[in-house]
């Protein structure tokens, strides 16, 4: 049972080609524990949209809350993570650059992931190729749940990933991290080391980069954990 002193706001923050509602599963299990559970909806427009949609949920908050973020989220909440209402961060196979440091210089130094296939259009955005979405972004998932998550993808403008971070909240904010062991999206070897070089306290749990849904209730533990260590600091 929640008390008052318990952290008890938990922000959601989904990633590129997805929206808020893979969250559901997430939502569902910490709403049964007590949580008030919000969800962000990205533009996917640029660093400064995503931010800005994180920080008016943020602002709604009414006291201490753990920002969650998925992949690309990661970047979103390095930045809107130093919002006064943001007690802890949690990185589900999520991105963490630091200050002055873009997205797509995370992946520098480690292996490519060809079974993520990302066709860009003549307009800069890309969506996941349809074809390879379930290999490369949900291998775990059911057939339906795949097919229904690559019809359903928002776009990203991938100039997103060149545009650099101002501020690191977890240089300021306690982390952690839910890393999945069988990510097509990222090199294993470049999530723990952003996990690692954060600081996070690290899961490793079996499962693809959809690790949100197929594995929700690990993700919703280590939320649960966040909100209990994090309200004791």
């Amino acid at each position: 049972m929640n008390t008052a002193h318990d952290i008890t706001n938990v922000v959601l923050v989904h990633g590129a080609f997805a929206d808020g509602s893979g969250w559901r599963r997430v939502h569902d299990l910490l709403t049964a524990r007590g949580y008030r559970v919000s969800i962000v909806q990205n533009p996917l427009t640029s660093l400064e949209a995503d931010v800005a949609a994180t920080k008016r949920v943020l602002d709604l908050q009414d006291g201490p809350t753990i920002l969650v973020a998925h992949s690309w989220g990661g970047t979103v909440i390095t930045e809107a993570g130093v919002h006064p209402n943001v007690a802890g961060l949690v990185y589900v196979s999520a991105l963490a650059p630091d200050a002055g440091e873009t997205t797509a210089q995370q992946y520098e130094g480690f292996a490519p992931t060809p079974e993520f296939v990302i066709d860009v259009g003549d307009d800069g955005y890309g969506y996941l190729n349809r074809d390879a979405f379930q290999a490369g972004f949900g291998a775990d998932l059911s057939d339906a749940d795949a097919a229904f998550l690559a019809e359903s993808q928002v776009p990203i403008d991938m100039s997103v990933f060149g545009t650099p971070v101002t501020v690191a909240a977890w240089r300021e904010r306690p982390s952690w991290a839910v890393i999945a062991t069988e990510d097509k999206a990222f090199d294993q070897a470049m999530l723990q080391h952003m996990a690692t070089r954060i600081g996070a306290d690290i899961t490793n749990v079996p499962g693809s980069h959809a690790l949100f849904i197929s594995q929700a209730e690990a993700v919703a533990d280590v939320i649960a954990t966040a909100a209990e260590r994090s309200a004791t600091r």
